[in-house]
């Protein structure tokens, strides 16, 4: 890899795959730089909606994580971050939050997220130090995947609150998966890389037909034109409250997991060796949450949606995030935009938390059969079946005072049941 100091020294390529240290000519880079916001949308902007967070204010910070982790990673490491899922659970939990509109709590939950951001970048501090075999040896796939799948299932009962209201929201919200789904399996090109957005957008299209007919609140477009098109996002101060942060930091150990699968992902799509980074990206993740949460953004992560597209268009200049990380700035700077995405009804919310909860436990399995764990091994199988009731039944466990959530005493009893089970030779 050419390096100038502390950044590569990008080369121009024009055709072909392009690689972390290559550059397209500066439109073609805007354009892949747009497509990768197009690619994080969906994803990001429903997050903040489930926890009642500020969905412009999470797209603005969405961009200064993506800024901030190409500066720490040396302009090396390829990546996206967005809103990450695994804190809705936690964070509903923390907040006491309905379901719906915005979370008066919200301030307790940024300083979880502040504190989960944290424990992040010291373990990055210390994955720097001393490498990463201390985190496969602590967090083997049977146990990542335990951890996945019970984050899935612990949030079941939100997207079912979402969409329980009346018969017709449920069947905008079935309508609404199935929309997903079809252009997910059926379309082709950039349109496979947005199903949520799509799918999303026709289930919108067709509530706003139908809701009069059946009695349900029509989409309300007087904020639209009431919001300015340009403006300060609206910044919360965060709270510190020892029970919030108890359930909320332990959120940085499937972080961790999330992170190191993408930058391995990532290493086999450019055929780079990029452990030497792994450090760096864990640094910059927490640190990015730290300050996303000091304002009243979302903790963020790696994204596999941008993933995506880099395998689609194996164009992996990390100049392309430097351009996206932008455009998601300015996009945080318009209220009108941020009210565009409140008119999104719940039913239609619903049906796509019910498409990304799933496939949140979903993954799972593919984690699972990709290192091919063996389930006829009685430790493999105890450890998932135990940390998947946990999660789905959201047991609330005291703790010196403070209550662990159903994700956290998932994801803690799945670590100490496998090494517990472990020391058994096989």
């Amino acid at each position: 890899m050419a390096m100038a100091g502390y950044f590569p020294n990008w080369t121009l390529k024009t055709s072909g795959a392009v690689m972390p240290d290559e550059r397209m000519p500066v439109g073609q880079t805007v354009i892949a730089g747009l497509q990768h916001v197009v690619a994080m949308f969906g994803a990001t902007a429903l997050a903040p909606i489930l926890m009642g967070f500020d969905p412009n204010v999470a797209i603005f910070f969405s961009g200064v994580a993506t800024l901030l982790f190409f500066i720490v990673t040396r302009g090396q490491l390829p990546s996206y971050l967005g809103s990450s899922f695994a804190f809705i659970g936690v964070v509903i939990a923390a907040t006491g939050y309905a379901g719906s509109g915005p979370n008066a709590n919200i301030g307790v939950a940024l300083g979880g997220i502040i504190a989960c951001g944290a424990v992040y970048a010291a373990i990055g501090l210390l994955v720097q130090a001393v490498g990463t075999a201390w985190i496969e040896k602590l967090l083997p796939p049977v146990v990542t995947g335990a951890v996945v799948a019970a984050i899935g299932l612990n949030l079941t009962g939100v997207a079912m609150n979402m969409i329980s209201a009346s018969p017709y929201t449920k069947w905008i919200a079935l309508f609404t998966v199935v929309s997903v789904a079809v252009v997910a399996v059926y379309s082709r090109g950039l349109a496979q890389r947005l199903p949520i957005l799509i799918g999303g957008l026709l289930a919108y299209v067709v509530y706003a037909l139908t809701a009069a007919t059946f009695g349900a609140p029509p989409v309300d477009f007087g904020r639209v034109a009431a919001a300015a098109w340009f403006g300060l996002p609206n910044f919360v101060a965060p709270v510190f409250d020892g029970r919030a942060i108890a359930l909320i930091a332990p959120v940085a150990i499937i972080l961790v997991a999330e992170n190191l699968g993408h930058i391995k992902g990532i290493a086999v799509m450019t055929g780079r060796n990029l452990d030497p980074l792994i450090g760096r990206a864990f640094m910059a993740d927490g640190v990015a949450t730290m300050i996303a949460g000091s304002g009243g953004g979302t903790g963020v992560t790696t994204y596999a949606e941008n993933m995506g597209v880099m395998a689609v268009t194996r164009v992996y200049s990390t100049l392309v995030f430097v351009a996206a990380g932008i455009i998601a700035l300015a996009l945080g700077f318009s209220p009108k935009f941020g009210a565009v995405i409140g008119t999104i009804p719940v039913a239609v919310l619903g049906g796509l938390a019910i498409v990304v909860f799933g496939l949140i436990a979903a993954t799972a399995g593919r984690i699972w059969v990709e290192s091919k764990v063996d389930f006829a091994q009685p430790k493999n199988l105890l450890t998932v079946a135990t940390a998947l009731i946990l999660g789905a039944g959201d047991l609330k466990l005291p703790i010196f005072g403070f209550e662990l959530g159903g994700i956290g005493t998932a994801t803690f009893g799945a670590i100490a049941l496998y090494h517990l089970l472990n020391r058994k030779a096989d």
